[in-house]
């Protein structure tokens, strides 16, 4: 891919990129709809994501072209403003943040590729804002503070794009670290990277389905959660325990359970990992699973299915949709040995089940962006 973007480089703009940057998608084991909760995940970045080949111009504008996708974005940073390709808007949010903070976002001119589905509920739009990111930080010569890096990107999503996302998927597709899920803390930022056990390997398997966070129910699940913390006097549903939970009625009190429950089961999750017992792991992805369809209602008939028909085969123990839902992904926590024959069964029964089309690929955990000179 990066060979390919490289000559496309030279062939639109005559002479070669200077710099490459990759920046991961990534899959969450464990933790839906709890980080803009202030609670707990446990995301792993994946062998799958987005990279630019760029360099930087003399002028303060921004020439980007696709690989994926005809349309060629062209920005003048001098005027931030929306529209164009619908991809571009997370360059633009990228750098109206560095401009918010007093930051002067410079030009570069690159291409970008991506293995990453779009729309699949694997990150791609993160992946996109930080590898953005990374350019306009060498472009003009800023500091590449991660953390920082991961809100702003974070706010560019929020408040440029329109999604009321949490932290969690730039920060860890910024921090992440070979070998391991990412455990973060949503409130004070905290991290620990908890290796995970040779033997199983998580398979993402992707439905065929598509969603389109910013005009899905995405933002209502979170007003939802926003408002069963209100009901009972909390700043944030991480500060609420079960007991709480049981005094609410209704829509607030399912969205507050899944929350709570879901905030429980990735610290043992996390706990199971560190003693290296792998499997625990994937019996709290199918309870995850259960919760995210009954409670949080964010789960589809399509991924019903593939969770359902993923744990029914041999040297599986666990399953369930990753991402926000409604469309997507799920993932699938699979004994390696049996990885096999586990990806050929489970399309096949898929298939049957629903009509459609999936496809699933093993995911190996790897670092977080990573930026250097060609």
């Amino acid at each position: 891919m990066v060979t390919r973007a490289r000559r496309e480089f030279e062939r639109r703009f005559g002479e070669p990129p200077t710099h490459l940057v990759r920046s991961p998608g990534r899959v969450n084991l464990l933790g839906e709809h709890t980080d803009y909760n202030q609670g707990f995940v446990l995301p792993m970045a994946i062998d799958r994501g987005v990279k630019l080949v760029f360099r930087p111009s003399e002028d303060r504008c921004v020439t980007a072209h696709s690989l994926a996708v005809e349309d060629p974005v062209e920005i003048d940073l001098r005027r931030l403003t929306h529209g164009g390709p619908a991809w571009g808007e997370y360059l633009r949010g990228a750098a109206w943040t560095l401009a918010e903070e007093g930051l002067r976002p410079a030009g570069w001119r690159g291409v970008f590729t991506s293995d990453l589905p779009f729309g699949a509920g694997l990150s791609s739009s993160a992946a996109l804002e930080l590898a953005a990111a990374a350019a306009y930080a060498v472009a003009g010569a800023l500091a590449w503070d991660p953390v920082a890096m991961a809100k702003r990107s974070q706010r560019a999503e929020r408040e440029w794009v329109g999604v009321e996302c949490g932290v969690m998927d730039p920060l860890v597709s910024a921090l992440a670290v070979p070998g391991c899920a990412l455990l973060i803390d949503c409130r004070s930022l905290a991290t620990e990277a908890v290796p995970l056990p040779e033997e199983f390997v998580a398979i993402v398997l992707d439905t065929g389905t598509r969603r389109d966070l910013s005009s899905s129910a995405y933002n209502t699940r979170r007003r939802e959660c926003e408002e069963a913390a209100q009901a009972l006097g909390a700043g944030t549903l991480r500060e609420v325990t079960l007991a709480q939970v049981e005094r609410l009625e209704g829509i607030p009190r399912r969205r507050a359970r899944h929350v709570v429950l879901e905030n429980r089961r990735v610290q043992q999750a996390a706990e199971a990992l560190r003693k290296g017992d792998g499997a625990a792991l994937g019996r709290l992805m199918s309870f995850s699973h259960e919760s995210l369809r009954d409670d949080f209602e964010v789960s589809t008939p399509a991924l019903d299915a593939m969770a359902k028909v993923a744990v029914e085969q041999v040297g599986c123990v666990g399953a369930r949709m990753t991402g926000a839902g409604f469309g997507g992904c799920a993932v699938a926590w699979v004994e390696r040995e049996a990885a096999s024959d586990f990806t050929r069964e489970v399309l096949r029964r898929y298939h049957e089940e629903t009509g459609l089309t999936a496809e699933a690929y093993g995911c190996r955990p790897v670092g977080g962006t990573e930026l250097r000179v060609l």
